[in-house]
């Protein structure tokens, strides 16, 4: 039985970001510092209050259930990337999915921390108010592609698992 259009994004965003949970699970075994979601939940908070950009993400005032809403909120963007990479490259791709239109679009998702997340959080634009800034890009850069690998191993999966079924 064919899925629909709205489930395969779903699925093909949650399966993409529990890959990436997955990569950032290894970096914080081998000590590297990762994002924390309940920063993410707290900057979505504020800004549900009317306040986007904080100085400092840390020092703001917690917000009640932050981690949670940085977890939701994760997700909810994993699947909103997947919905960008269907509107990109159709329905016909999740049905014989290649790696490269998964990986371009996980790299072009990287526009929103660098330049949007970042600053609204009060390190900058591209990580520029942070004591290693290229690195902190780079980390970025390839977690994004990391992502978009998770986008093309999710529809490889679900695709093997559709044509299994009756």
């Amino acid at each position: 039985m064919p899925i629909s259009e709205l489930t395969w994004v779903v699925l093909i965003g949650v399966g993409a970001t529990v890959v990436l949970d997955l990569w950032v699970a290894v970096l914080r075994s081998l000590g590297v510092q990762t994002l924390d979601f309940a920063l993410m939940g707290r900057w979505v908070g504020h800004t549900f209050r009317g306040s986007f950009f904080q100085p400092s993400i840390r020092k703001a005032t917690p917000i009640p259930g932050e981690r949670a809403l940085g977890w939701i909120t994760h997700y909810a963007v994993g699947i909103v990337f997947a919905g960008l990479l269907f509107s990109i490259v159709g329905r016909a791709w999740s049905q014989n999915p290649s790696p490269m239109p998964a990986v371009l679009v996980g790299l072009m998702t990287v526009f929103f921390p660098l330049f949007v997340m970042q600053p609204a959080m009060g390190s900058g634009f591209a990580a520029s108010k942070t004591p290693a800034p290229l690195k902190n890009c780079l980390r970025s850069i390839v977690n994004h592609a990391i992502f978009g690998l998770g986008l093309y191993v999710s529809a490889v999966v679900l695709e093997r698992v559709m044509e299994s079924s009756p």
